[in-house]
């Protein structure tokens, strides 16, 4: 069992290098590992005046080039690189317009070759339009991909998003941030979650850790959401809304059975937060979940758990089974919650991210920034790597109103 307590700094750091989800499973925007400004056919402001001059520097080159050479020296074969080049970052339009231009300044360097006459000139011609129509319709099939590889992109993001909804960023007196990163190359959701679920009397908040990775981590995520958004509304104490989330979680195993024979050993370490709206504490439900951290009065505690429960899919299913654990939480008090993608985050020696130890280094204040600087710290101490999904959630009890401390407006404002 840890239980740490160390001094605070407010010494910040800057913003993660790589794309986080702050009040969203993005940054707060849409983060596209593939630009395409050429995609079909279409050009961006700001970068249409250099699509243009590469392949017109090209052709001009060559033919100044051929205009001085000796005119037993033909060039004019040289343009065909104009429409090949240009294809391999242009639209299937722009580079039969690129063959053209090539076409017509290979007649004017033939011609001054004193080839005007020659069957050279036909031949010249006919294999730059050769190759280009080649490479036009190469590029257009590439075009035609693109546009279906974006389409399915944009639906995938869609489908991802609605299985791991953004959580507000104020819930009754929380503020409230989270971050999402994916360990998986171009996806928005792995086998980390979180969601929150507001109530007459409290907020109720769920994250958690599905043993595994890809796609079957996934459906295990979306299975556990899924019952959470439900069962937080008709349960009146923690312990029956977890029995029930094990409950949930085993129906939903016990249906994979006959296409998974190893859907048995999977499992979900969860850890349910309830913070009441009368009440200076918080209550915890461990099960088999990293223990949260605690930013109080400019100490950093890791709230011990001495009874944590298995984790889901693997516990009882009757509330009794489950041990609540109460903190005070008051005004000012900031929670963090974490999956082991970063206790588990490895820096280039093989060593672990020390969470406690750099927990000094955090600016505890505002729950956004909380969040990037943890980003940021991950992001150096493994060089940007992550091996694991990482999910974070800061949970913050805003003051009382006349203390004084009321936070920035605009950190009231609704994520988008």
């Amino acid at each position: 069992m840890i239980h740490s307590t160390l001094p605070l700094s407010r010494t910040g750091v800057g913003r993660p290098k790589r794309a986080t989800a702050e009040g969203s499973t993005g940054s707060g925007r849409a983060w596209h590992p593939w630009p395409l400004p050429f995609a079909h056919g279409r050009t961006r402001a700001g970068v249409t005046l250099a699509q243009v001059a590469a392949p017109v520097a090209l052709i001009t080159a060559i033919t100044l080039a051929a205009t001085f050479a000796p005119l037993a020296i033909h060039l004019s074969p040289l343009l065909v690189a104009a429409p090949t080049s240009t294809a391999a970052f242009a639209s299937s339009r722009f580079t039969a317009g690129t063959a053209l231009v090539a076409s017509a300044a290979m007649f004017v360097v033939d011609r001054h070759d004193g080839l005007l006459h020659s069957p050279l000139l036909p031949i010249h011609i006919g294999a730059l339009l050769v190759v280009s129509g080649f490479v036009v319709a190469a590029r257009a099939v590439h075009d035609r991909d693109l546009r279906e590889l974006t389409q399915v992109r944009a639906v995938a993001e869609a489908a991802q998003r609605v299985v791991l909804r953004p959580l507000p960023r104020q819930l009754g007196p929380l503020r409230v941030a989270c971050t999402y990163r994916a360990a998986a190359a171009h996806a928005l959701v792995g086998g980390d979650l979180y969601a929150a679920a507001r109530t007459d009397r409290a907020t109720r908040f769920l994250i958690g850790d599905v043993r595994g990775k890809g796609l079957p981590a996934v459906e295990d995520a979306s299975a556990l959401l899924g019952a959470f958004r439900e069962a937080a509304y008709q349960h009146a104490t923690l312990p029956e809304l977890t029995a029930a989330l094990e409950r949930s979680v085993r129906r939903h195993l016990a249906q994979l059975t006959d296409s998974d024979p190893e859907s048995s050993e999977r499992f979900i370490t969860a850890l349910l937060v309830e913070v009441p709206d009368e009440t200076s504490l918080a209550q915890v439900i461990s099960c088999g979940h990293p223990q949260p951290l605690r930013g109080r009065r400019g100490q950093v505690t890791a709230l011990p758990i001495p009874h944590p429960a298995p984790p889901l899919g693997l516990a009882g299913t009757a509330p009794d089974a489950y041990h609540v654990d109460t903190f005070e939480f008051g005004p000012t008090d900031t929670l963090l919650l974490y999956t082991d993608g970063i206790i588990e985050a490895r820096n280039a020696t093989g060593g672990f991210y020390p969470i406690l130890e750099r927990a000094s280094t955090w600016t505890w204040e505002c729950p956004r920034t909380l969040l990037h600087h943890i980003n940021h710290d991950v992001d150096i101490h493994t060089g940007g790597r992550l091996e694991d999904d990482l999910a974070l959630v800061a949970i913050q009890c805003t003051p009382e109103p006349g203390t004084g401390h009321a936070p920035p407006s605009s950190e009231l404002t609704p994520t988008p």
